[in-house]
């Protein structure tokens, strides 16, 4: 029977079986390959908040074993990539799977999910390439950020306090980091088109809109789970209103899921005659994984899903060092099929 992780209660997290559901005609069903684990957003959900059970999961790679009958262009023994949960299969309606570019393995394609959660901002942004962007917080979803604009052709800076994560950036290929930020640099003083902030800290939100250029843009992409300062919201209202600042929200969803263009026929079905898609910011990012444009060399740890309460504790108190984190369904008694 196949098996998935499952945070019952607070803080708590199993191995549970389930069974699949029927095969829709659009659908698509297999095997999971790897998930990839959303580490600070998972462990906000198993905190509690938004109810129990939960099955978490961000991105999956799967191989495809069964295909509805109104699916075309879709082969068995296919890998397609989803945005599945942490579980022994994957079934999806094909339009919400991709393929797999040539030249990328499984557990580097997964990475392409975290990478979405700021092409939204790129889709979105007025800055344009060749500006000054800086990245706040070197986690997972800050390292993708920074890729993504310099291969937008954007001038990245990336600031975080902790030496580690500046390190792993580095690595990666981002030149310029910092340990905190520039704000008596002249080169960025009230230079910087854009602020994309990933630590979820209202410091560095502060720290964004005093350093950002007049009618700049701070977006807010990492998630303010917890009150992390005793800074009053006044600080930054008035760097935001006294240095003409636009502050918003870096919300992954404010691009249409797919595109959908107009039809007359179909118009009481909605349109949105959108140019970008989440499904349009992940081939991209699949694309640029293909062609070695982020270098994910010692950057990924790949471990089997088996032990759900000590991976997650492992996660909590940090004692897995790589920003991005792959779990391996191929085997062990956690595939469960």
């Amino acid at each position: 029977m196949p098996r998935e992780i499952v945070f019952p209660a607070e803080n708590s997290f199993e191995l549970a079986d389930y069974q699949d559901v029927p095969l829709g005609a659009d659908e698509i069903r297999g095997p999971t390959i790897c998930t990839l684990i959303s580490q600070g957003t998972e462990l906000a959900w198993a905190a509690g908040g938004g109810g129990f059970p939960v099955r978490p999961g961000y991105g999956a790679v799967f191989r495809v074993s069964e295909i509805g009958p109104e699916v075309r262009d879709v082969a068995p023994g296919d890998l397609r990539f989803c945005m599945g949960a942490h579980r022994s299969t994957q079934q999806f309606p094909e339009r919400f799977t991709l393929s797999l570019p040539d030249g990328i393995g499984p557990m580097d394609a997964v990475i392409a999910r975290l990478m979405g959660v700021s092409m939204t901002t790129l889709m979105t942004t007025t800055a344009r390439p060749g500006d000054k962007v800086i990245v706040t917080g070197a986690g997972p979803v800050g390292l993708c950020a920074a890729h993504i604009f310099q291969i937008g052709g954007y001038d990245v800076t990336v600031v975080d306090p902790d030496g580690l994560r500046r390190s792993q950036v580095e690595a990666s290929g981002i030149a310029d980091t910092r340990a905190s930020m520039p704000r008596d640099d002249q080169d960025f003083a009230k230079r910087v088109r854009l602020v994309v902030e990933c630590s979820g800290n209202e410091a560095a939100v502060l720290d964004a809109c005093e350093i950002v250029a007049q009618m700049g843009e701070v977006v807010l992409v990492g998630v303010p789970w917890r009150k992390c300062t005793d800074q009053s919201a006044n600080d930054v209202t008035r760097a935001v209103f006294f240095n003409f600042v636009n502050l918003r929200s870096g919300w992954e969803w404010a691009v249409p899921i797919r595109s959908r263009g107009f039809v007359w026929e179909e118009l009481l079905e909605g349109y949105n005659n959108a140019p970008h898609s989440t499904f349009s910011g992940f081939e991209r990012a699949l694309k640029w994984l293909a062609d070695g444009r982020l270098d994910l060399d010692g950057l990924v740890t790949v471990i089997p899903p088996d032990d759900p309460a000590g991976l997650y504790g492992d996660i909590r108190d940090r004692r897995i060092e790589t920003p991005f984190i792959v779990l391996d369904w191929s085997s062990g008694e956690a595939t469960g099929i």
